[in-house]
């Protein structure tokens, strides 16, 4: 199976990817057959930042999982508990 027919399975989802030039935290958004278009996450601020089209060749490293990325999530489901007010809720 090529890593391409593989980050399908994996759109939506909060990852760690690695290609040439520079490594991001952020979002699978779409994978194509020569491109995937990815939403960078910035860590400090815990928001959704630059959309990057990188070319499926110059991938280097997917992590889907682990404590980093449960770290993430667990911050930014933290964050969006804090955004809700609950006095206004109805």
């Amino acid at each position: 199976m090529r890593m391409i027919q593989k980050l399908k399975l994996f759109e939506q989802m909060v990852v760690f990817m690695r290609w040439a030039t520079d490594a991001e935290f952020g979002k699978i958004l779409y994978v194509g057959e020569d491109f995937v278009e990815f939403l960078a996450l910035n860590p400090e601020t815990m928001e959704y930042g630059d959309k990057i089209l990188i070319n499926s060749q110059l991938i280097l490293e997917v992590m889907v999982s682990g404590f980093e990325i449960s770290r993430l999530i667990a911050e930014m489901s933290a964050k969006a508990g804090n955004e809700l007010d609950i006095d206004n809720f109805s």
